[in-house]
């Protein structure tokens, strides 16, 4: 169990000691995994970035995802049956809402670019693991050099449909059981926007960010 997402991220940090200093990049993935996220680029003297995607959903079931859509990027499972019409409108109203993410959380700030890094790519617990996985493919297309998936809490069989999909999996707590994420934390609050935008301030002022 964790107090909450911050002890969290300094447990993963430990984790990762061999990254402090380097040319890695954390990425943190909003909402949740953010203030994981910024404990770990904290202690380990890294940049803190995040990713914006969101779960593309099959038609009459939005919760099962048929990809996964970022504000450039994207990607598609096969579903040669599923109408064009309905792939694009999907596609257009997914990144309307992640433009509004971006606005707020980013601003006229650019970016961090990912090329050639090693992304440490973080949440605060896997239960699934599919929505992550689009996100991961997305990401891919940034051409990362490594990418690390590391997380707080997970079940086995999440972490290994998801290893081929990354370079190296850390994950300190691995129940043989988990129903929700939440049940590995005391504390498991929602986190809103304004946590992650002050988040990511506070990360920048303390020159988390310098780093090209």
């Amino acid at each position: 169990m964790y107090k909450d997402r911050e002890e969290a991220g300094v447990i993963l940090a430990r984790e990762l000691f061999k990254y402090k200093d380097s040319n890695a990049i954390v990425v943190g993935i909003p909402r949740g995994g953010v203030p994981v996220a910024y404990e770990l680029a904290k202690a380990l003297h890294l940049p803190l970035e995040i990713i914006l995607t969101k779960k593309l959903g099959y038609p009459g079931n939005k919760e099962y995802a048929i990809g996964a859509v970022g504000l450039k990027d994207l990607y598609l499972t096969t579903q040669s049956h599923i109408p064009e019409e309905y792939i694009q409108e999907e596609i257009k109203d997914l990144r309307d809402r992640l433009q509004e993410m971006d606005k707020k959380f980013n601003g006229n700030r650019n970016p961090l670019s990912l090329k050639g890094k090693t992304v440490l790519l973080i949440d605060d617990g896997i239960a699934t693991g599919i929505t992550l996985h689009g996100t991961i493919q997305v990401l891919k297309h940034q051409k990362p050099a490594r990418i690390i998936l590391a997380v707080p809490v997970a079940p086995q069989d999440s972490l290994d449909q998801l290893a081929s999909s990354v370079d190296e999996i850390i994950c300190p707590l691995i129940p043989k059981s988990l129903y929700a994420v939440g049940q590995f934390y005391y504390n498991f609050y929602q986190v809103s926007d304004d946590e992650v935008l002050e988040l990511l301030q506070e990360a920048e002022k303390a020159g988390f960010q310098n780093k090209s």
